[in-house]
């Protein structure tokens, strides 16, 4: 944990930038403005770094480090990793994905991975023909094609909308992605229901939207989730999630950024040149001086601390999600027994994401119930990277799971009225129907796989977007801090897309343009625009 004993001592002295949260992207930012030899105080409210992307081990007594939050990687670019001279990796997965299906009665499921061949005859088996994998390579080619086009300008000046049109340079690709509901595009090019599904989960991950959505909010979910790297590859991190941002900090601190944990900003006062940041401490409050204020926290944790009403053009924001977090004693057995589990959670294993199912899903949703069956998809971080795993627990054939459900926004989690329940029995009511969705799929109830703690109980643990917001001040629980935008330049942008109404106040985190996932990309192009502002 970064030593915060002398951070704010000296509060006359001015900063050249206060990153208030020590988040990935607050944390990317002060590395690159302390390397650049500005003075650098990063505030953070919790009592360690991270934000959302860390390491714990969250089971009593049991040595398996979790990544708890977010857990896998595929939009930070390799850039950032060798600018600022990163001790971190990131492990391909042996397999794109399983989904497991029941068809004329009979166990089967869609196989992506190990190969060309296997996958090909995975869709044959499941479609009765060559049609659908042949769709399937056609239209992954063509996200591909945009990914290596789009992902390298993520870190420089926004493109307009039509230089970024020019720059994709394919009009059927633009038109599908760009400016139709993705929606159409999936029904014109495959005609299976459990292909369309797979397809389209990638619209839907931690965002409440639907196929048809003429917000086209599922569009920009769906960029961003296969543009990453330029492959649309989705990694395990080395050690955990952490292993990031325990570097990150390490390297902002190398560089000579001071990093103060348990600092909570309230209050930013700022005249356009120079700013005040107002914070608290268990010891009392302190102000903090400094020419640039660097916000690693969402647009309506800002507006708050500017005590404006808000600095998003859109509506109320939430989350749309069920985290699951379980360790196993061993893989569970599946019913379709032409795929190992070590295969099919090596990958995503999606549940209950056939394109109808999630078109029900979304409509009970909308109506504020929880989903009869909720979607969901799984990995286990461990095959790929046992590392996160005790030696004893690795010896003995221990696994992680990680559960993500889909089209859960916080509504479906409030207390409800009608059958008495209070909140922590409406999650648990949630994460027992959705445990049930995956047990469909298994010759064994999962929860006889579960491992136990230290005190003998199950190790599994649930966040909804409730648990999200207050513990990590997430707004709604939205895990990329509001709606995702397409990466162009709009009216109030800005040059960089970090930009607020007050020229030393910048938005460095998930909630920026470009914002979102795993990437710090967000404090990347905030350090950016400091460092071009002062050239």
């Amino acid at each position: 944990m970064p030593d915060a004993s002398h951070a704010t001592s000296g509060h006359s002295a001015v900063h050249d930038a206060v990153i208030v949260g020590g988040g990935h992207n607050g944390l990317v930012a002060a590395a690159y403005l302390a390397r650049a030899g500005q003075r650098v105080l990063v505030l953070e409210r919790l009592d360690r770094t991270g934000g959302a992307a860390v390491s714990t081990r969250p089971f009593a007594g049991v040595d398996a480090r979790l990544s708890r939050y977010s857990y896998l990687v595929s939009l930070l670019p390799q850039q950032i990793v060798d600018d600022l001279g990163l001790r971190f990796a990131v492990r391909k997965r042996s397999v794109s994905s399983y989904t497991p299906a029941v068809r004329d009665g009979s166990r089967t499921g869609l196989f992506v991975g190990g190969g060309t061949a296997r996958t090909r005859e995975s869709f044959a088996r499941l479609t009765g023909g060559s049609r659908e994998f042949e769709a399937w390579e056609d239209f992954y080619a063509m996200t591909q094609r945009v990914a290596r086009r789009v992902f390298p300008t993520l870190t420089g000046p926004l493109p307009t909308r039509a230089e970024l049109k020019e720059r994709i340079g394919e009009d059927a690709a633009w038109s599908a992605l760009f400016e139709r509901p993705l929606g159409e595009t999936v029904e014109e090019r495959f005609t299976d229901d459990l292909v369309r599904g797979v397809v389209l989960t990638d619209g839907l991950i931690g965002t409440f939207s639907h196929a048809h959505d003429p917000s086209l909010l599922q569009n920009r979910c769906f960029l961003y989730h296969v543009i990453g790297g330029g492959t649309g590859d989705w990694d395990v991190p080395v050690g955990g999630m952490g292993a990031l941002t325990e570097a990150l900090a390490e390297a902002a601190q190398a560089a000579g950024a001071q990093i103060a944990t348990g600092h909570t900003v309230h209050r930013i006062e700022t005249d356009g040149s120079t700013a005040e940041v107002h914070f608290r401490t268990e010891d009392g409050e302190g102000t903090v001086p400094a020419r640039r204020v660097l916000v690693n926290a969402s647009p309506d944790a800002l507006a708050g601390m500017l005590g404006e009403t808000s600095v998003r053009p859109a509506g109320p924001v939430a989350g749309s999600q069920l985290k699951v977090n379980m360790l196993l004693r061993r893989l569970p057995r599946l019913k379709d027994t032409s795929v190992d589990a070590r295969e099919a959670f090596a990958g995503t294993f999606h549940v209950a994401e056939g394109y109808e199912q999630l078109a029900d899903a979304y409509r009970q949703a909308q109506q504020g119930a929880l989903p009869r069956v909720p979607p969901s998809e799984l990995y286990c971080h461990s095959l790929t990277d046992p590392s996160i795993l005790g030696s004893a627990l690795a010896s003995e054939g221990y696994q992680t799971l990680t559960l993500f459900g889909l089209l859960t926004p916080p509504e479906c989690f409030a207390p409800s009225g009608q059958d008495g329940l209070d909140g922590e029995a409406v999650k648990a009511k949630a994460l027992a129907a959705t445990l049930a969705g995956l047990d469909e799929h298994l010759r064994e109830p999962i929860s006889e796989c579960l491992a136990l703690d230290a005190d003998g109980n199950p190790c599994i643990e649930a966040k909804t977007p409730l648990d999200l917001e207050d513990e990590l001040r997430l707004p709604g629980g939205h895990i990329f801090h509001g709606d995702l935008s397409f990466p162009v330049a709009g009216e109030g942008t800005g040059r960089w897309g970090v930009e607020t109404a007050h020229p030393n106040v910048l938005l460095c985190g998930a909630g920026a343009v470009r914002g979102g996932g795993v990437s710090g990309i967000g404090g990347h192009n905030a350090a950016m625009a400091v460092l071009e502002d002062q050239g």
